[in-house]
């Protein structure tokens, strides 16, 4: 009876976590400065402004964070639902919506909202850490993502999902996740390789978040049974 009445729970409420984050994460953004969309903040310079102000706020500073100032250590999870434009938003929403939904079924919601919030929590502490003297300013929640994509990929490593590329004039074309998901990953090692010694796109934070929640599905569910058959999902161009 138990068991019967945890799945029409389950199934009645979906994936609520992951629509959760996408809902705050539009909010957020839409009532910030960023969107353009609130008149409070004004336009030209004074927006440009409240906008660094918004970032300096809410954003991780590495040269904060690694110092230990104690308002810092809260700003790698603020930063998970700030974006720096509309681009950024979208992508990272619909990366979260295609495979966070499979994920949180398989994990369940605590669980998953504790990983998700963690694997953004490390990613961020590791990009800081390695540019500790910077204070530019880093926010998204592309670690996090790039957690349930670690994950994804060894849960689901089966499923196939629809993807667009542009030097194929954007033809829609079905692959298997693993793959799409290592190409991913290279993709995101060779940035990094090439990003220089100073700080820029969080390409560490990707890669950081990917490990770690590939890691974290391995330890946990390695005993279990992997969901192998070929479930279905899409999957746009932009990444995380």
């Amino acid at each position: 009876m138990i068991g019967w009445w945890r799945a029409v729970r389950g199934a009645a409420t979906g994936p609520a976590v992951t629509y959760a984050a996408i809902a705050v994460c539009c909010a957020v953004f839409l009532v910030s400065p960023v969107s353009g969309l609130n008149p409070s903040y004004g336009v030209g310079d004074g927006l440009l402004s409240a906008q660094s102000a918004y970032f300096e706020r809410w954003g991780v500073i590495p040269a904060d964070l690694t110092s230990g100032a104690p308002n810092a250590l809260a700003t790698p999870l603020t930063a998970l639902f700030v974006h720096g434009n509309w681009l950024h938003l979208l992508g990272n929403m619909l990366f979260l919506y295609v495979f966070g939904a499979m994920a949180e079924e398989r994990m369940g919601q605590l669980e998953f909202g504790l990983f998700y919030a963690g694997c953004g929590y490390l990613a961020l502490l590791a990009y800081a850490a390695a540019n500790a003297g910077s204070e530019q300013t880093l926010v998204g929640a592309s670690g996090a993502i790039s957690g349930v994509l670690g994950a994804f990929l060894y849960l689901f490593p089966k499923a196939r999902v629809t993807s667009l590329f542009p030097f194929l004039f954007f033809l829609p074309l079905r692959f298997p996740a693993w793959a799409v998901l290592i190409f991913w990953f290279v993709l995101q090692w060779l940035a990094a390789r090439g990003a220089g010694s100073g700080p820029g796109v969080a390409y560490l934070a990707h890669l950081v978040g990917f490990g770690v929640g590939f890691l974290y599905a391995w330890g946990r569910f390695r005993q279990g049974t992997r969901v192998k058959a070929q479930a279905a999902a899409t999957e746009g161009e932009s990444q995380p």
